[in-house]
């Protein structure tokens, strides 16, 4: 039986402030009030609300449907500010059993590209934050912007995951078809599996479209074509941002009806729904993937060539992550969190040059140069403050302090899982003593004591 794997992104770019030469040192916070609150507002109402609630329908409708969420951590920190019912309706679709909470960087960075440990981290502090809203740790990674090369594939596997979503672009594959579960070529024991570029692109990006040949589509026909992919193929996997309903695709296009068709045209023609876990633990591997240059959903390159593709974008790039090190020790909260805003990979995408299909909206700058000047900027002031707090480390003592930690780190998740253990063989125990210990007998009734007969009465 075939299976369709449905996936949604859910990020938030933050937006930065103009930021002039003359701010640097004097001006510490760097971001856009009121456009961020703004525009989360504007794509909960117009987007995640209305999708979410479609979501929700279709779940209470058919319980075999399923589908996938990530969420990265700048995006839930808006959320919680500007839009927390968009996170209560999450919570409220997960305890229907039929949804998977994947986890990505929680900078939504680039950092897998540039530092492993910042990426680690990254990964890390994402999986502990869904797992607090959720209730279980994800077990599948979902890169930014579906970014892989094999070396991230390696580290993901070594992070204990036992999966991770890419692209299933036609240059990787070459005559091979995404509809299959492959593996890491460094790492097979991480399954791989592969964006229908095509399904997934009818909807997030053409859906509207009068011009396309396609237009207009219709839940049938989508349904349809996925059934007739040849019959030994395994799985479908489309995946998506979710403002691609409502945003992309404006809901004035019945979009969402589109979307709530799929399950009942899915049943007739005897395909199935699946989390990205449940297909990676029921298919087997056909085999390894190469990937040894990066590799992601943007643009018809499918590279990271929208990121890093010019030299303005590599200076910043390197520039950031020159103090990444640095900030693997830093305990300054506010710190931290303009570090997790500055890594978001929109900050390089807005210094693009290259030509593309996709508009990019640019917000407040005029052009690439422009976006370039003031990242550079508000960039220039946070180095300052991180060689102001850490700078004084040389880096043989800022080695040592790196093992530490991340000695520390192994040490701590080596007697967590000690504890789960010996919890679970306690509960063994008590379970066992409770089946083994006897009845306890019920105390005999005691017997009333015998009246005394009453001494007859005296006559008068």
């Amino acid at each position: 039986m075939k299976t369709i794997c449905l996936y949604f992104e859910i990020h938030q770019i933050i937006h930065l402030k103009r930021y002039r030469f003359f701010d640097i040192g004097t001006d510490h916070y760097y971001y856009d009030d009121y456009e961020n609150e703004r525009s989360i507002t504007y794509i909960a109402e117009h987007s995640y609300m209305p999708a979410l609630n479609a979501l929700h329908e279709m779940i209470n409708a058919d319980p075999g449907f399923k589908v996938a969420f990530s969420l990265s951590g700048v995006g839930m920190e808006q959320l919680e500010m500007h839009a927390p019912q968009v996170l209560e309706k999450l919570q409220e679709m997960n305890k229907s059993g039929q949804v998977e909470f994947l986890t990505e960087p929680y900078s939504h960075g680039l950092a897998g590209l540039a530092n492993e440990e910042s990426f680690k981290r990254d990964i890390t502090k994402m999986s502990r934050r869904i797992e607090e809203y959720f209730g279980k740790k994800p077990q599948v990674v979902r890169n930014s912007s579906l970014i892989y090369t094999d070396e991230i594939g390696a580290q993901v596997a070594s992070m204990g995951y036992k999966g991770m979503l890419t692209e299933g672009a036609k240059h990787v594959l070459g005559w091979k078809s995404p509809h299959f579960v492959y593996n890491c070529n460094m790492a097979p024991n991480l399954k791989l599996l592969l964006r229908d570029v095509n399904l997934s692109d009818d909807i997030s990006l053409r859906f509207s479209n009068k011009d396309w040949e396609g237009y207009p589509l219709f839940a049938d026909k989508y349904i349809n074509d996925i059934a007739a992919c040849p019959e030994s193929e395994q799985v479908v996997n489309i995946f998506m941002e979710l403002s691609a309903l409502g945003i992309a695709q404006p809901l004035s296009s019945h979009i969402l009806d589109f979307l709530k068709a799929l399950p009942a045209y899915a049943k007739e023609k005897g395909l199935e729904w699946a989390t990205p876990s449940e297909v990676i633990d029921k298919f087997e591997s056909v085999g390894a993937i190469d990937v040894p240059d990066s590799l992601s959903w943007v643009d018809e390159e499918r590279d990271c060539s929208v990121w890093l593709g010019n030299q303005m974008q590599r200076e910043a790039f390197n520039k950031l992550y020159s103090v990444a090190d640095r900030l693997l020790i830093a305990k300054d909260p506010r710190l931290l969190q303009d570090w997790d805003y500055l890594q978001a990979s929109n900050n390089f995408r807005f210094m693009t040059t290259k030509p593309s299909n996709w508009w990019i909206d640019r917000g407040i700058y005029d052009g690439a140069f422009d976006a370039f000047t003031n990242y550079m900027n508000i960039l220039g002031d946070f180095i300052s403050r991180v060689r102001t707090l850490y700078g004084g480390i040389d880096n043989e003592e800022l080695e040592n302090m790196l093992t530490t930690i991340t000695n520390q780190g192994k040490e701590i998740e080596s007697q967590a899982d000690e504890i789960k253990r010996l919890r679970a063989k306690l509960a063994k125990y008590e379970e066992s003593a409770a089946e083994k210990k006897p009845a306890a007998k019920k105390p005999a009734a005691k017997k009333a004591p015998a009246k005394k007969a009453e001494a007859p009465a005296e006559k008068a």
